[in-house]
């Protein structure tokens, strides 16, 4: 088919390889004009002109097919409490082609995993380290490679808690500004008194250490601080999509479904 295709690329290629390959079998020609030699050339020509014009194709439709299949990502960020979980669950549930990954979620599996890169992210807690952006930004990674492979309707990431921090953000565009798309930012905006008694009503069944009234004033300050930088450069991109949170959980999640459902 290819051949058909490029047949008048070919032909004007050989053309010139009989041209200068009339001398080549010493004048002497077949009964149908042609030297044997140049026959020979011309079909050898045009195989390995056909062969290099499918590797092409074969390239370039690789390289859309990679375009194609690049994950969607959204970025789904608020202070502790303000519903970044159970709203990435009611999206995941109710619209087809999303996964949610938590970056603290997978953090915290890793920890327990046993693996050499536990025993590293455990000694930077201990140290009172931050974990290097490198290690969650490939934590990410490897669980989006691993949904995609076991369903490959998932094209699409909820991806909640993160970033967190601009080290997070310059470290997300070198290792995966070729590999995902980064559609918008979700930020859940709820006062802290809201978010307070949330996590202190969750704090009797969640069995997390860090859902004590101290812990949660220090993740107030470090989200002010850190995180809250982050959601001002996105919304300077025109990134941010923002979704008042301090309400029920349906009227919270009619105004987020807007947003995803149009991916």
């Amino acid at each position: 088919r290819l051949i058909g295709s490029s047949h008048h690329i070919i032909t004007n290629h050989c053309i010139d390889v009989l041209s200068t390959m009339g001398s080549c079998c010493g004048g002497k020609e077949s009964k149908k004009g042609f030297c044997p030699f140049s026959l020979f050339l011309f079909a050898a020509t045009a195989s390995a002109f056909a062969y290099h014009k499918l590797q092409q194709k074969q390239s370039r439709d690789e390289s859309a097919g990679a375009e194609a299949t690049k994950p969607q990502v959204v970025f789904v960020l608020g202070g502790p409490g303000a519903g970044k979980g159970t709203q990435c669950e009611l999206i995941t549930e109710r619209q087809s082609g999303w996964a949610h990954l938590s970056a603290g979620d997978l953090l915290r599996a890793e920890r327990n995993s046993g693996s050499k890169l536990a025993e590293l992210i455990n000694s930077k807690i201990a140290s009172g380290q931050i974990v290097p952006a490198e290690i969650t930004v490939g934590l990410l990674e490897k669980a989006m490679e691993d949904i995609m492979a076991k369903d490959a309707a998932v094209t699409k990431f909820l991806i909640d808690g993160f970033p967190r921090s601009e080290g997070n953000v310059t470290t997300w565009k070198s290792q995966m500004s070729d590999k995902a798309d980064v559609q918008f930012v979700l930020f859940l905006d709820c006062p802290e008194d809201t978010m307070t008694s949330r996590l202190l009503e969750r704090a009797k069944t969640s069995g997390r250490n860090d859902d004590n009234i101290d812990v949660i004033r220090k993740r107030f300050v470090t989200f002010r601080e850190e995180s809250m930088p982050i959601v001002n450069m996105y919304e300077a991109e025109g990134k941010v999509r923002k979704v008042i949170a301090d309400r029920d959980v349906e009227e919270v999640y009619k105004d987020v479904a807007r947003l995803t459902e149009d991916l």
